[in-house]
């Protein structure tokens, strides 16, 4: 039946329950400075990069992303298929942040969560966004519609950060209040990046300020993150401490310890003579930015193991079967929280993108529909010394929808327990 209420009569719904659950948990976010980060890609990294490098320069701090929440030294799972939390959810959290003692809340925003007022009456003090690319266009219908609801984020705030050289920053320049703060890799952004190089492990740069004297002078990076893609997130979270005056020699002392996110560019290793890693990518996006990393560095044949999620945007999958067969040498095209479509059905359309590049069926792609299956025969059968094998859509996540119903899953776990069996042999 709700399927059958308009999207509108929902999101006053939703409107009215974020009231209440305000009421109800008096009004936290006004006792906390909140960052609130969105985009479509690099969200989640630059949450907890910012965590990070507050947390390492003496702010009390607390956040919320896709992974998971950590509320003063609590840590609760968020692993699932929701980032934004629901208005319930979310105050709750928030209150239990000014109890901890936080100053300041990082919290990871969708566009859904947007849209929905999942974040209505939260009182923002910046306003980050990474990038906007054509994403969940099966929810917002058209590109426009997506970026005026990513746009909702960056009103009544005190700092709106935004990426230079995304194709949006024209029309999100002119949108919202407060201090604009631009980032990016071209000349004319606030912050931006210099000398880059892009190693296996890491990522350096230098980081040039606009007005290098009211920034302190230079900055340099060194992280243990990859590809270009995570410069952007570096940058971001950069000009987010900034703005709250964090010094640039507490920057330059965190940013080398940063620990990583869960499923993001995670290598997977049980002493195997090949590379295996987990990845979000999900979008033609973080596609293009993952397979072209993982093709640069992989000495052997590059693997794709991948889906495109059910009941989702469906104009990508063609378009992210293109992008694969592009920089892969060999796809096998599985399960992704197929939820009630046909994964075969999925997989064929993916399938017409890998086609248009010249793939062939049974011989340069493969479909096998269960996902531990085709995890297994990637890693177990096919890859040899110097190949990669890329688990690419779900990531961090511990379920996986089929039929409507969630069941446990690890695409890590799934790639160990597949490591474990072709080491014993």
């Amino acid at each position: 039946m709700k399927d059958l209420v308009p999207q509108g009569i929902k999101n006053i719904y939703h409107f009215l329950q974020a009231v209440l659950a305000v009421l109800i948990n008096g009004h936290p976010s006004k006792k906390l400075k909140i960052i609130g980060v969105t985009g479509t890609d690099g969200k989640t990294t630059t949450v907890n990069l910012i965590y990070h490098i507050l947390k390492s320069s003496g702010v009390k701090v607390s956040m919320i992303s896709t992974v998971k929440a950590i509320v003063g030294e609590a840590t609760f799972d968020t692993g699932f298929h929701v980032t934004t939390p629901s208005p319930f959810e979310l105050q709750k959290f928030l209150k239990m942040m000014v109890k901890a003692g936080s100053k300041v809340a990082v919290l990871e925003v969708t566009s859904h969560g947007l849209d929905q007022n999942r974040v209505s009456l939260v009182n923002f003090y910046e306003a980050i966004i990474t990038n906007v690319t054509s994403e969940h266009l099966d929810y917002h219908k058209d590109y426009d519609s997506y970026l005026r609801t990513k746009a909702k984020l960056l009103s009544d705030v005190k700092y709106r950060i935004l990426n230079a050289d995304d194709k949006s920053f024209k029309k999100l320049s002119e949108t919202g209040s407060g201090k604009m703060v631009s980032f990016g890799m071209e000349k004319g952004a606030d912050i931006s990046a210099d000398n880059i190089k892009i190693k296996k492990d890491q990522v350096e740069f230098t980081v040039k300020f606009k007005n290098q004297e009211k920034n302190g002078g230079s900055l340099k990076v060194s992280a243990p993150l990859v590809g270009k893609f995570n410069v952007y997130n570096i940058l971001a979270a950069i000009a987010s401490v900034k703005s709250l005056g964090i010094e640039n020699k507490r920057v330059e002392e965190a940013l080398p310890e940063f620990p990583g996110v869960e499923g993001r560019m995670e290598r997977i290793v049980e002493g195997q003579n090949f590379e295996v890693v987990v990845d979000f990518a999900h979008t033609p996006n973080a596609f293009t930015n993952t397979l072209k990393l993982l093709r640069d560095q992989t000495k052997g044949r590059l693997f794709c193991v991948f889906g495109s999620a059910g009941e989702r945007d469906i104009s990508k999958r063609p378009i992210m079967g293109e992008i694969a067969a592009k920089f892969c040498d060999y796809i096998i095209l599985t399960g992704e929280d197929p939820r009630n479509e046909d994964v075969n059905k999925i997989s064929d359309e993916i399938a017409s993108g890998i086609k248009k590049e010249g793939g062939i069926q049974n011989q340069t792609y493969w479909l096998v529909a269960d996902r531990a299956a085709a995890i297994d025969w990637a890693i177990k059968n096919l890859a040899k010394e110097s190949d990669t094998v890329a688990i690419l859509g779900k990531g961090h996540e511990k379920s996986i929808n089929i039929g409507g119903k969630e069941y446990p899953w690890s695409d890590q776990m799934s790639a160990r327990s597949a490591l474990s069996g072709r080491l014993k042999k």
